[in-house]
């Protein structure tokens, strides 16, 4: 049996995680800085990250539907396909935390819930359910052959085992010297290898990411889709997951790489934050006004290419030109040079 245990989190945790930590929360205070300027920018980005997350987190699964059709499901139509019953019960999910997520927490009646919520219309009798029968994570070589990757833990252990999971969360939480953050993808790769149910596992684990970001005070799903994101570079999550579970059940697996892809994919959606925020915010500025406010509103280093990108219709000439101003008066730092050059606001100048 698994041991669950996250006390090793208080240990030595390697550098670059402790620098993906301090990015972030440097992160997460710009993010809260901006949300009170710009409260109608940020419902925008809401109600778009809702929908890319119902799409990205199905569309993992292989649960798809045309990108109108989700639109109408998110706002309310009656689903007709079967896909469409699961998307809609993931958008119910979804619903459920984004507006509750005050008065919830982790617990097996709130995975169950979830569970329930996305299976109920399509697979009633396991809806909420633990699986009763065994389960295997399967994949197809290129000759179509199956094999077994991954054996989780058996039907008659289940119950066992996500008590312990849950109370080893509790304990750990409890724990000042573990960081929330980095606890939470640790819970969800344990909660992967014992694929409690007999499908349905990888959309429910993503609703508890959701939910325990938002316990640990990161409310950045809100605005950015966080399933989007592993959609978007999926091969990089399963390539951690499946590094991180090797030797799971003999308790000599490594989190570590999975822990790095998980603030991985909370960093792209901060850098993706910025990208959207810069869309809808600079609109109807001057050209010289649209680079300055994309350099000042960065929250993350950018790069000139970086900037032509936001702003196709802008010569290299004019960006250089705001570029050139800009560090003469000090309003933005130069990091590295040439071709890899980085500007960041200079906070150091008040």
């Amino acid at each position: 049996m698994h041991k669950y245990d996250y006390s090793f989190l208080k240990d030595t945790i390697p550098g670059n995680i402790v620098g993906l930590a301090d990015i972030i929360a440097d992160l997460k205070s710009r993010e809260e800085f901006r949300k009170l300027q710009y409260s109608e920018t940020f419902e925008s980005l809401r109600q778009k990250a809702i929908i890319e997350s119902v799409k990205g987190s199905n569309a993992i699964e292989g649960i798809v539907t045309t990108d109108d059709r989700i639109r109408d499901i998110v706002a309310g139509a009656v689903p007709v396909t079967h896909d469409e019953m699961e998307i809609s019960g993931y958008k119910d999910a979804l619903n459920l935390i984004h507006t509750t997520y005050m008065d919830l927490d982790l617990s097996e009646d709130v995975i169950c819930l979830f569970h329930k919520t996305i299976e109920e219309e399509t697979n009633r009798l396991e809806a909420g359910h633990y699986k009763k029968t065994n389960n295997f994570i399967m994949e197809y070589g290129p000759d179509g052959n199956r094999r077994v990757r991954f054996k989780p833990v058996s039907a008659k252990n289940v119950q066992n085992d996500m008590e312990q999971l849950i109370l080893a969360y509790y304990e750990a939480r409890q724990d000042s010297e573990i960081p929330s953050l980095l606890l939470i993808p640790c819970f969800v790769l344990d909660f992967l290898c014992i694929h409690p149910f007999l499908d349905g596992n990888g959309r429910v684990s993503r609703l508890i990411t959701v939910l325990l970001l938002y316990i640990s005070g990161y409310d950045i799903v809100r605005y950015i889709s966080y399933e989007g994101q592993i959609n978007k570079y999926k091969a990089g999550y399963y390539e951690a997951l499946q590094i991180s579970s090797e030797s799971w059940h003999e308790n000599k697996n490594d989190y570590v790489p999975f822990i790095i892809n998980f603030m991985q994919i909370l960093y792209r959606c901060y850098k993706d934050l910025d990208e959207s925020f810069t869309d809808i915010s600079l609109k109807k500025a001057k050209k010289s006004e649209r680079v300055e406010s994309i350099l000042l509103g960065a929250i993350v280093p950018i790069s000139k290419q970086d900037i032509m990108q936001k702003v196709p219709d802008i010569s290299v000439k004019t960006v250089e030109l705001v570029l050139g101003k800009m560090l003469k008066e000090k309003k933005i730092k130069k990091i590295g040079t040439y071709k890899d050059a980085r500007y960041t606001r200079n906070d150091d100048v008040r």
